[in-house]
């Protein structure tokens, strides 16, 4: 891996370059990486990717970090070359200059991560809060916890990343209960290692390798979140030196630690028990045999949860209001509150999306919308980097060895394909998603030619 450029001296950032306030450091980008990733996916989907695989649960968490490790590659020299809000839909109308496929990239990204607060909604609405009461409806909790976090995001980013730090300290926590409660399991001799052989499909052919792919497909929703952090860039101080470092360590500091909750989850409990469970890691601690309180850990998984979908509506938000800068949506999703400073146009359409969501799938369909919708993206993104190769840039930036976008384009399209044999009603919500993002590209279209912006 490398840095290029013609002239390092020559900066990207001038401090009035953006409307946005430039208040995430180094210390808090690492952090808000981790807490992006972290969350939703292994505090809630564990389960149901046990169920597609079995005991061997570890196995497609490691190949779902190989592929999330070859894409954030490509993001980080893809930032560090072009540090402006709209990630992937920046990069897809830089690469091939066709604002149709720029939009349906771009919408698709605001949908995946609408889809993943829409499942930390359900997963904050599950098992966990039934630890301490039922007496809602399941659907009107997960309503008004969207609605609770568009009021935060409004606030501004300075508030909300200041709350994901915390949030994120709190869901680290969850982990290393699960860790602790894993090791002792070792050092006493408790568990089932034989477990972590066992595969849910029988034999070892086409049966097998369907399974092991569906569960990855499933188990990479956990290590989505890393590209949302682009879409920070012009919030970033010194983005080109500071997302490289950021993005490789959260991805690897959360690698680390899926795989060893898998591996502790499947040693302590049955993979039949993890699938029925909404909350399985809260399995795992009744299993532990340390004394853990359920409660307490069911606390901070709610908490996990929370985080997961804060950063998820706060990075819809932001893309929405890069991509209004770069109209490809109406200039309305562009506006900012004069005093916070915050994309309010942005945040009350994505919090009306996202309330629209929760009513069309419980956490695994949604998870696994989220992760399909992204490895579709993570291919464009991919083949963009190599496209984007001729165009060269003043300032010195990260780039990435040509191997590695290679082979994230080949994985992506292999987790998005349908031999990863997800559900259809994943696909059908997908397809819904794109006539409506394609409705709207119509509408915006239409609004700019009645004006002569065409």
């Amino acid at each position: 891996m490398s840095t290029e450029g013609k002239d390092a001296a020559a900066s990207p950032e001038k401090a009035d370059d953006t409307p946005l306030r430039r208040a995430i450091g180094p210390g808090l980008l690492v952090l808000f990486v981790i807490g992006d990733i972290l969350g939703t996916g292994i505090y809630a989907t564990v389960g149901k990717v046990a169920g597609k695989v079995g005991g061997a649960l570890w196995l497609p968490f490691a190949l779902g970090f190989v592929v999330a490790l070859l894409t954030a590659a490509s993001y980080v020299e893809l930032v560090s070359k072009y540090p402006k809000a709209a990630g992937a839909a920046l990069y897809a109308q830089k690469a091939f200059k066709v604002p149709f496929l720029t939009f349906i990239v771009a919408f698709m990204v605001v949908c995946s991560g609408l889809s993943s607060a829409s499942a930390a909604a359900r997963a904050f609405s599950g098992d966990y809060l039934a630890e301490f009461t039922d007496f809602l409806p399941p659907t009107l909790v997960a309503l008004l916890f969207i609605l609770a976090l568009a009021a935060l995001n409004l606030r501004g980013v300075s508030e909300s990343v200041k709350t994901n730090v915390v949030l994120t300290l709190v869901e680290l926590t969850g982990l290393l209960v699960i860790l602790v409660v894993g090791a002792w399991a070792v050092l006493t001799g408790e568990g089932e290692p034989s477990r972590l052989g066992e595969f849910q499909a029988e034999g070892t052919g086409y049966a097998l390798i369907t399974s092991v792919l569906g569960a990855t497909a499933l188990g990479f929703f956990s290590f989505v979140g890393f590209e949302d952090s682009v879409n920070m860039a012009e919030e970033t101080k010194d983005p080109v030196r500071t997302f490289p470092r950021a993005i490789f360590t959260g991805v690897a500091v959360t690698g680390a630690i899926y795989v060893l909750v898998a591996l502790f989850s499947s040693l302590l409990v049955d993979y039949r028990v993890l699938e029925g469970s909404s909350g399985p890691l809260l399995e795992v601690v009744k299993a532990g045999g340390i004394g853990f309180p359920p409660k307490l850990f069911a606390l901070i998984a709610l908490f996990a949860v929370t985080n997961s979908a804060l950063i998820n509506i706060m990075m819809a938000s932001r893309l929405c209001y890069g991509m209004a800068n770069e109209r490809i949506l109406p200039r309305a999703m562009g506006r900012v509150l004069p005093r916070r400073r915050t994309p309010v146009v942005s945040i009350v359409f994505v919090t009306l999306l996202a309330a629209g969501l929760v009513s069309t799938g419980e956490i695994a369909g949604l998870g696994d919308t989220t992760a399909f919708l992204l490895l579709c993206v993570f291919a464009v993104v991919n083949i963009a980097v190599l496209v984007l190769r001729r165009d060269r840039v003043a300032h010195e930036h990260f780039r990435a060895p040509t191997v590695l976008p290679v082979l994230g384009a080949i994985t992506a399209v292999l987790l998005a394909s349908p031999l990863s044999e997800r559900p259809v009603d994943v696909y059908i919500r997908a397809g819904v998603l794109l006539v409506v993002g394609i409705g709207l590209w119509g509408l915006n279209k239409a609004v700019m030619k009645t004006r002569g912006e065409v």
